[in-house]
């Protein structure tokens, strides 16, 4: 049977491709290949597969994860007495003679993956949503960070604090954002893609940082090194060097964002007092009056781009203190019958965004101690500024771990 009837851009089919690019564990890919195949994965299944996905990779998958998959895709069929692909048998006996499993796992760290932010229909009646239904991002990175080689991992966080930007554009652009601990820099790519007016990354690994050039550019971004050509120029990112245990007072005074970005970056106690200093540094300034810029913008969002209500609303959670960030109030209005959340968004300050996963509460409670000791304040979002989900296919992410917090200054600006 002709693949043609299995379309690439319906969900299934669409979120089997999706996974197989973002190289998601091949038992995920099995699961989604039975939903497409209706609970096998079928000869014209397998077509799909080898059409769209292995034979459009161009050989970039990484060859033992490749190897995998074919063989659970052939043991997966021979138990259900569907026909197996020639092409699929003759590539896996290539790997066979190719790769021993012995060697497989010492394959070069780095792997190239993709990933694809697929909107859901009713977004993209939206301006504010990309014409097509699917952002798709290149990544070069560590196949695992627990190897040693953190920075150029993909972390949940990062993928969270993205869909957050992707989903809310209107609080980003058109606004300065600094991110430290960058890693692939991928939440700096969703940040260009929604035209934030400035986007500087940073990191404290020179390695990382080279790593995270080469993905800027396979997005087709421009490497700044000069602050105003950089605001100048969109789709031209900033990526600085930035060690927080030796990064200077003058240094980080130089840097006026709108909006610091972290993700996964409270995970080590060693690291925390010189994070919080480098946060307590950033947030604890203000641009001229002249460089403000919409100090009261209203958002109005449809309410099916939100996944609750409740947007944004720091401003009385907490203590009157936390009103010195975004502060922003939710109105019910009617356009043309269909209902819709109004945001009003006010600017007073600088103000952090760390997404994190809890891993260890001591850790967790150490790093609460020092924001509190820094003058800073710190509100937990997470039920507050729920994205929609735009990785459905991406079994691996477990959103509900992960937490958003918002950082600012206890005084007033």
């Amino acid at each position: 049977m002709a693949d043609e009837n299995l379309n690439p851009a319906d969900p299934p089919c669409l979120h089997l491709l999706s996974a197989f690019l973002a190289i998601e564990p091949t038992d995920s890919l099995i699961a989604l290949a039975r939903v497409c195949g209706e609970g096998s994965v079928t000869e014209r299944v397998q077509r799909f597969i080898w059409s769209h996905c292995i034979s459009e990779s161009d050989g970039k998958i990484h060859a033992p994860y490749l190897k995998s998959f074919l063989k659970k895709l052939i043991t997966e069929a021979e138990l259900n007495d569907c026909p197996v692909l020639d092409e699929i048998y003759e590539l896996y006996a290539h790997y066979m003679t190719q790769l021993k499993d012995g060697v497989a796992g010492k394959e070069t760290a780095r792997i190239n993956k993709c990933i694809s932010f697929i909107f859901p229909n009713e977004c993209l009646q939206l301006s504010s949503c990309p014409k097509s239904r699917k952002l798709l991002i290149p990544l070069q990175c560590s196949l695992n960070m627990l190897e040693g080689d953190t920075g150029c991992s993909v972390w949940p966080s990062s993928l969270y604090l993205s869909e957050c930007i992707l989903a809310f554009p209107e609080l980003f652009s058109n606004r300065s954002c600094f991110e430290v601990g960058s890693g692939v820099g991928l939440v700096g790519i969703c940040l260009a893609h929604v035209k934030a007016s400035e986007v500087i990354l940073s990191d404290g690994d020179m390695s990382t940082l080279a790593n995270m050039k080469v993905n800027l550019e396979a997005s087709h971004l421009s490497i700044g090194t000069d602050v105003q050509k950089t605001i100048e120029d969109p789709k031209r990112v900033k990526c600085i060097y930035l060690p927080w245990e030796s990064a200077g007072e003058e240094q980080l005074r130089g840097f006026k964002p709108d909006i610091i970005m972290g993700a996964d970056v409270i995970y080590d106690p060693v690291c925390l007092p010189h994070l919080v200093r480098v946060l307590g540094s950033l947030l604890n300034q203000t641009k001229p009056c002249s460089e403000k810029q919409n100090e009261n913008r209203h958002v109005s969002l449809p309410e099916s781009t939100c996944a609750t209500r409740d947007i944004f609303n720091v401003a009385k959670q907490g203590n009157e203190d936390s009103s010195n960030g975004f502060e922003a109030f939710l109105g019910k209005t009617e356009t043309n019958g269909a209902s819709s959340v109004a945001v009003v968004v006010s600017r007073k300050g600088p103000l952090a965004l760390i997404a994190s996963v809890i891993r260890n509460v001591d850790t967790f409670n150490y790093f609460l101690s020092l924001i509190d000791k820094a003058s800073l304040t710190i509100t937990d979002l997470t039920e507050t500024l729920k994205p929609m989900n735009l990785l459905p296919y991406m079994h691996s992410y477990k959103r509900s771990e992960i937490r958003l917090f918002i950082v600012s200054c206890k005084h007033s600006s």
